[in-house]
């Protein structure tokens, strides 16, 4: 039988990594799905929080589509606000790097699909880190 979800009505669960204005709730449908080589994850922020810090990634190709809410965007070429049905592809390397908020009223939820590898490289320019993430 093949598994449907619908990225509106899906439960989420708060995030396990959160810090002072990142709250975000999420869930990942990979695993659930069976996916081999993507992976889809649905956000959802409440007013006033951000994702992810801003950065990118070296091997992975990512993808956001709002759902719902206005979400503002991030990038190496400025920020523009999101609306729902808007679709953004991020390519690996520095031209990818990305970060979202939510700066109105109402809570915003969104997906992301990206790249399955076994192990990952992200590059966060604002605080000069690095992080390496292998297998397991």
């Amino acid at each position: 039988m093949t598994l449907v979800f619908n990225l509106l009505d899906e439960r989420l669960e708060a995030a396990r990594h959160t810090r002072e204005g990142h709250h975000v709730s999420e869930r990942s449908f990979g695993t659930e799905l069976g996916a081999r080589h993507a992976s889809l994850a649905v956000y959802e922020l409440p007013p006033g929080q951000g994702a992810a810090a801003y950065h990118y990634e070296l091997t992975r190709e990512e993808w956001l589509f709002v759902v719902s809410g206005a979400l503002t965007l991030r990038t190496p070429a400025g920020e523009r606000v999101l609306q729902p049905g808007s679709i953004v592809c991020f390519r690996p390397g520095a031209e990818g790097a990305h970060a979202v908020r939510n700066d109105g009223a109402e809570p915003a939820r969104y997906a992301m699909t990206s790249t399955k590898e076994e192990s990952r490289s992200i590059v966060y320019p604002d605080s000069g880190k690095i992080a390496v993430v292998g297998p397991g």
